[in-house]
């Protein structure tokens, strides 16, 4: 992380959360909110605390994703988070049920996030994923330059359309001095008896993440049963081994490897004297 230049917000730390990650996507579509739900749900697996905040005010899918379906409340100052699976939950959806919209501006959207963040007794966590909202807007900034990330995810699939706008994801997190841990091809290619169809094209993902000089993280297929458990609040990952969960946990793997590599960088060299 850079200095802080004149007349930018300070980042303060989440206390008890030793890891941030950010979850993001240059356009919706692409599923982001899957890819933040399984790896989440992954980190969990590999032994390690998990919160997960659905900051996409607009359209949390966070609820329906986990099967919850509850209400938070609030103990004396501070708002006690709901559970799923092991995983401390988050999200406008639990506030704001149903088909309601939410028809807010921006600062109202702002100081919403900042109270999820701050305000949560999210208790001590090794790893806090944020599943921001698509695109590269007001919220998506005020979140990340108010809050010191451990590094940003990339959702995107092999469309040129969706990686035009992946790569102004990783330029929005480049500008303000966040490392990007890489990109995640989703909906690489559909299986058929035994054929790989590449729906959407083939190797966009690692052409656009060699391009941006940042990892690609992993290549997840289109699979109906990934659909059906986000549908029915019941993760790929949560169901016990399959290819497609085993494809989540190597991607929560390398993330944590990523994560300690960025962080072994951003540490200050220590000298110690004769």
């Amino acid at each position: 992380m850079g200095p802080q230049t004149p007349g930018e917000q300070p980042k303060l730390p989440i206390p008890g959360v030793v890891n941030i990650i950010a979850v993001g996507s240059g356009k919706g579509g692409v599923g982001k909110s899957t890819v933040a739900v399984n790896l989440a749900i992954s980190f969990a697996k590999l032994g390690h605390t998990v919160g997960l905040l659905d900051a996409d005010v607009y359209g949390p899918n966070v609820p329906l994703m986990m099967g919850v379906r509850e209400t938070p409340y609030a103990q004396g100052q501070r708002i006690r988070p709901l559970e799923a699976y092991g995983i401390k939950l988050m999200s406008m959806g639990f506030l704001n049920p149903g088909d309601k919209p939410l028809v807010w501006r921006g600062p109202m959207l702002n100081s919403v996030i900042q109270q999820f963040l701050r305000n949560v007794d999210w208790g001590d966590l090794d790893y806090l994923v944020i599943d921001l909202p698509p695109g590269t807007g007001d919220v998506q900034l005020t979140l990340i330059q108010t809050t010191p990330l451990t590094g940003a995810v990339i959702v995107t699939t092999p469309s040129d359309v969706s990686l035009e706008d992946a790569r102004k994801a990783v330029l929005m997190f480049e500008q303000v001095r966040e490392p990007v841990l890489g990109i995640v091809e989703n909906m690489s290619y559909l299986e058929h008896h035994g054929e790989k169809l590449y729906v959407f094209g083939q190797g966009g993902g690692a052409r656009t993440a060699a391009m941006m000089r940042v990892p690609l993280l992993a290549e997840i297929p289109l699979d109906p049963k990934t659909r059906e458990g986000g549908d029915t609040g019941k993760p790929i990952a949560t169901q016990g081994q399959s290819a497609q969960s085993d494809l989540f946990t190597a991607l929560a793997k390398t993330v944590i490897e990523k994560a300690e590599a960025s962080k072994s960088r951003a540490r200050p060299t220590m000298t110690v004297a004769d």
